[in-house]
Formats: C-alpha cells, structure tokens, sequence
C-alpha cells in the first residue's frame, strides 16, 4: 500500500464509521492511563499521543489535569471527530496531522504514548523512521501497545505486526530500558477479545532540547 493509498484508507474509516464500528474502541483507555501515570509527570509535563486518532484519551489526560497535551494522527477526519467531541475543551490540545513515518517533531516530549498505531508498520524502513523519531523526541518515557503474539494478525482489513515483550524490548534498546508490561484482553464494542501487549520504557540518556 503505498503511503497516499494508507493515508485515504484511514479517511475512509473515520468518515464511514462510528466507534462502536471499530474494534480499537475503549470507554476509558485505563492502562494506558496507569501506566502514563506511573511517571509521576508535572502536570505541564508534554505528552504526545501517536496515532490518536478520536480515542478518549486525551479527554481522561485533561480531566486528570494534564496541561500539555498532542495527537498525532494520519487521518484529519478522525482529529475532527476528537475535536467535535471535546467541544472548548479542544483548544487545550495540540493536534497534528501527519503519517508517523513522515513526522518530524519540532519540540520534544516528555512521554510519548501509542495504543496501536505502531503495529500497522510493517515495512522496515517505516519502524527504524518510527524508532529513530522517538529516539530523538523523547525526554522521559514511552508507552507503547499492540497485538500481542496472541492477538490478531490484521486489523482493518490490514496486515499487522504482533509483538511480544522481547521484541519490543529489543526494537527500543538503543536508549530506552523497559520498566514495565502489562498483557490486555481488550474487548472490542462486537464483544470479541484481542489480546495486547503494553510495555513503559523510560529514557537512559538525557537528549539535547529542540
């Protein structure tokens, strides 16, 4: 699939479809959440969301006071969806526009979150271009789900890569050490169960600011 057939892809899904017709869905994101939330940041702390799309978590990060908040998603029909449901509260976050694979972030974060989005890249030159953007943006931590080995091996009508802990471990050595994982059966709105991995890393080394 080339790059513009992705983009028109995810387009198509967000102006086709409600959440309870897509199987990423959650009420409330709360592993995500605790494991956000196990880095004791400031409230002013920079989180930024990868592939954000209209999920709920930006709405939780806010109500739980966090000050500095972005998504990030390929799709602009999905970052409208979030806007109209946040409503005033929408201007208190950053949103961008952009394929991850093209993102060339000009300040860096704090954490960096991403609940499925990473999954989708499957050639290699996208995930060391993914690898390579964290390793440089990050100040403090990342939390990072997707289909475990047990999971799914497509999602949207398109191939994924499954993960376990190992493999993530490995992909993110070069500068991040791996503090926690937690296994999720997430039960999508058709009552089905995909299983995820999540893991936390935080930052080795200090990286020069933006």
């Amino acid at each position: 699939m080339t790059d513009a057939a992705n983009k028109n892809h995810w387009e198509t899904v967000y102006e086709t479809k409600n959440p309870n017709q897509v199987s990423w869905t959650q009420k409330k994101p709360q592993i995500s959440l605790d494991l956000i939330n196990s880095f004791k940041l400031e409230k002013n702390a920079r989180i930024i969301d990868i592939g954000g799309g209209d999920s709920n978590l930006a709405d939780f990060l806010l109500e739980e006071g966090y000050q500095n908040i972005t998504v990030l998603d390929i799709s602009a029909k999905a970052l409208e969806k979030a806007q109209k449901r946040l409503g005033p509260n929408a201007s208190n976050v950053t949103w961008i526009e952009a394929d991850i694979t093209e993102f060339e972030p000009d300040e860096a974060y704090d954490l960096w979150h991403d609940r499925a989005a990473f999954h989708f890249l499957t050639k290699p030159e996208h995930i060391q271009k993914y690898i390579s953007t964290a390793q440089n943006c990050i100040k403090k931590g990342m939390v990072i789900g997707t289909f475990s080995k047990n999971g799914p091996t497509k999602c949207s009508g398109l191939d994924i890569l499954q993960y376990d802990e190992k493999s993530l471990e490995a992909l993110f050595e070069n500068g991040f050490e791996k503090i926690n994982v937690i296994m999720e059966n997430h039960t999508t709105p058709f009552d089905t169960k995909q299983n995820f991995v999540f893991c936390s890393f935080k930052r080795q080394f200090l990286i020069q600011e933006f």
